[in-house]
């Protein structure tokens, strides 16, 4: 991050802007900022370790990667039976759209480069916090707006309250159970599965 920044400090000023606008909103106790790129690193390095889904840190984030995916350093793994369900959905015409907290240029970096090859083919649209919070049930309303309103959505997920939001916005909801996942500890009204196969 902090050399990522001190390069290419004049090329991502849009992102330099937004993090000053939301640093003045921090109730926290975040990090000074000041006009040198370290004091940004220190920032954003800061929101990380809060987990905070910060848009201009999604976006400096995808930025990195991309010079990691294009340098052949980085490739993304996906399961089998993804690459396997976006084959067949693509076949039976179904359109294949990903809602992420990763940036639009994450997204399509992460399913560039995999072990499967270039999954971005499959895909027409991509969501990021530009729409809303994973868990806001408005932004499942405006991406369900992005469709047809005779198409029948489905929204994946192993978060349980990004489940809930979407089920409340109309979406078909299945909660995907994978090793590594966290345990789902309460009652779910989504169904289970352990594969996109499973998704008829």
């Amino acid at each position: 991050m902090r050399e990522f920044l001190t390069e290419n400090f004049a090329d991502i000023q849009t992102e330099i802007l937004q993090l000053k606008a939301e640093h003045a909103r921090e109730t926290g106790n975040p990090p000074k900022l000041n006009d040198a790129p370290e004091s940004f690193a220190d920032y954003l390095l800061w929101l990380m370790d809060k987990d905070r889904k910060s848009t201009p840190l999604k976006s400096l984030q995808g930025k990195i990667w991309q010079k990691g995916y294009e340098s052949g350093e980085i490739k993304s793994e996906v399961f089998a039976d993804v690459f396997r369900a976006f084959e067949r959905w693509k076949s039976e015409e179904k359109r294949i759209a990903i809602f992420s907290s990763g940036s639009v240029l994450a997204q399509k970096l992460l399913f560039k480069y995999t072990n499967y090859g270039d999954l971005a083919y499959f895909i027409s649209n991509y969501f990021d916090t530009n729409t809303g919070a994973k868990r806001d049930v408005e932004s499942y309303r405006k991406i369900a707006l992005s469709f047809p309103p005779t198409e029948n959505l489905v929204f994946v997920s192993d978060i349980s309250e990004e489940l809930d939001a979407a089920k409340e916005a109309g979406l078909n909801t299945f909660l995907a159970i994978r090793p590594g996942n966290e345990p789902i500890n309460h009652q779910t009204n989504h169904q289970p599965i352990h594969s996109f196969d499973e998704i008829l």
